[in-house]
């Protein structure tokens, strides 16, 4: 019976801060994922007008890059009230975060004054869903403490 009552006292469940990241990273990453390799492709293959794919993608993708920004965002915060500041750059899911960041940047900015460029458009947003892939790959921050802190 004792060995019970510190198990139950014991339990460890999610903080906010790793629910939050978890659903952060599912809307921006999946959002990315989603609409580039599935929805994109479903309505092209619909028989709808070549021109009228492109100006959905147009229209939907630099909303997807925006709410990539501001999750990834959220997720940064979450990082450095875990883990410190210093884990944007030493950690790999804080220069993950900064490489989406920038990309969004990028995209958005080329977007506004060069849309020109879909090269560098394609480039920027598929950069931005491989660096969330491989965040997805990496461990939720759990609320340890940075080594060499009290």
């Amino acid at each position: 019976m004792r060995s019970s009552r510190f198990a139950i006292s014991k339990a460890v469940g999610l903080r906010a801060g790793a629910v939050a990241w978890l659903l952060t990273q599912t809307l921006w990453v999946g959002g990315l994922w989603l609409l580039h390799f599935l929805v994109l492709p479903a309505v092209a293959n619909t028989g709808l007008a070549p021109l009228l794919v492109e100006e959905v993608g147009a229209a939907l993708r630099p909303l997807l890059v925006g709410l990539a920004a501001v999750c990834a965002g959220l997720q940064v915060a979450v990082l450095v009230i875990d883990q410190g500041l210093v884990a944007l750059w030493r950690d790999s899911r804080g220069q993950l975060l900064l490489a989406v960041m920038l990309a969004a940047a990028s995209y958005l900015g080329v977007h506004a004054f060069m849309p020109e460029l879909r090269q560098w458009l394609l480039f920027s947003y598929l950069a931005m869903a491989f660096c969330g892939l491989l965040l997805v790959l990496q461990p939720v921050p759990r609320g340890q403490k940075p080594p060499g802190t009290v």
